[in-house]
């Protein structure tokens, strides 16, 4: 099964994605390859919004199981198609692009190190699970250095041995280290993942596709 997709040419595909168990968040927009593939692959249903007008999905929207973590410059219509699928937090400061300050899944959340900590902890207690503050090989933008499903976390490769340790201790899952796209350590940008399966970016490589196959456990 075909496992990587572009987004009308564009590899970064985990802009404009942001994967749950139960459903994929994508914009209008979307070319239908990239619809059915996401929704084939990560045996999800699909739901299109914007968020705040824009298309970049995978980086303004975050969260588990237990609710998403959106902009508050959301508009009435985005939040009325969100709320039915979770409960919703609206972050109400500069630092509002949740899907890249932010990665979540129902173990814990990690957010930018320079988050205010009343924010970091209101978004914790929201989703139900620890919050860490912690950068990944030097990127701060939590959400595009790395992607965790149920299964595993996938992280950028510059990433070093206390950072990947802490979010062992965080989550209790695999961690390990990877890249898309021929390289790039912006795997969150890359790759879409849950704990179903994954879809990457067009150009990511076939080492790396094993790569995220280890690291989520999806070998056979």
């Amino acid at each position: 099964m075909e496992r990587t997709v572009s987004f009308a040419g564009d590899p970064n595909i985990g802009v404009f994605a942001r994967a749950f168990d139960d459903v994929v968040v994508v914009p209008p927009d979307s070319p239908e390859e990239f619809r059915t593939t996401l929704k084939k692959i990560l045996k999800v249903e699909v739901l299109e919004t914007t968020i705040q007008g824009s298309s970049i999905i995978g980086s303004l929207l975050a969260g588990n199981s237990r609710g998403f973590v959106v902009s508050g410059l959301v508009h009435d219509s985005e939040l009325q198609l969100l709320e039915k699928y979770r409960d919703v937090y609206l972050l109400e400061h500069t630092m509002n692009a949740a899907g890249n300050v932010i990665l979540a899944n129902d173990h814990f959340a990690a957010v930018h190190p320079e988050m205010p900590a009343d924010m970091a902890k209101e978004i914790g207690t929201f989703l139900g699970v620890p919050v860490h503050t912690l950068s990944l090989g030097g990127i701060k933008t939590i959400g595009m250095a790395a992607v965790a499903t149920g299964r595993g976390i996938l992280v950028n490769p510059r990433s070093n041995r206390q950072e990947i340790e802490r979010l062992e201790s965080a989550s209790g899952l695999p961690v390990g280290t990877g890249s898309v796209n021929m390289g790039s350590g912006l795997v969150g940008a890359g790759l879409v993942a849950n704990s179903h399966g994954y879809v990457a970016g067009l150009e990511t490589t076939g080492y790396e596709l094993g790569r995220i196959e280890d690291v989520f456990g999806f070998l056979e």
